[in-house]
């Protein structure tokens, strides 16, 4: 099964190609990086295999030819942008809460076993939280989920070699315990 797969994909903004005939197929159990310079149509792509975009041309599946963006896709499928949607005024334990009321499937017990883990407090704001630690948190909630594929964008971004290199070690651990499928672009 291929947990992404377009044909012919393509996004134009008023009359701007940012994706053009992309054609790509994402096998089930991988980690893949989409990796290219600012403005190559990475996150463009991903915004259409999380249902953000709508393809001007061609089509985007994912999970073995769901529906990029349906309800079905969007229960199965846990997306983290760069610029994650946190609420940094409150604390992480509420930040648990509200991430708990908005998905029908959340493993509070996972995410606060990630977050002790990595001595995230859960009574610390969110906004006290350094650029590695508010990574991690976003990670967390996206994994507590129990995702089948796991979409990241330029989760690195902006974070120091060590904070890095302990993301990914998160992601690694999560695709070989559960089996999660993970595509992430980067210019790093």
């Amino acid at each position: 099964m291929n947990v992404v797969e377009s044909f012919g994909l393509g996004v134009s903004y008023r009359g701007t190609w940012a994706l053009r005939d992309c054609t790509l197929s994402v096998p089930e159990g991988h980690i893949v990086a989409l990796v290219g310079s600012n403005g190559a149509g990475k996150t463009t792509l991903l915004h259409c295999a999380v249902g953000l975009t709508t393809p001007t041309a061609g089509e985007i599946t994912v999970l073995g030819g769901i529906e990029a963006g349906s309800p079905d896709a969007l229960e199965r499928v846990a997306f983290v942008a760069q610029e994650a949607p946190l609420y940094r005024h409150i604390t992480v334990r509420a930040m648990l809460t509200v991430a708990a009321n908005l998905n029908q499937t959340f493993d509070r017990s996972l995410a606060e076993t990630r977050l002790a883990t990595l001595d995230i407090p859960l009574k610390r704001r969110v906004g006290r939280l350094s650029g590695g630690q508010q990574a991690q948190l976003a990670l967390a909630l996206a994994l507590a989920r129990r995702p089948d594929l796991l979409v990241l964008d330029e989760p690195l971004a902006r974070l120091d070699p060590l904070a890095r290199h302990e993301v990914m070690a998160v992601v690694m651990s999560a695709v070989a315990e559960e089996g999660l499928s993970v595509i992430f672009s980067s210019h790093v």
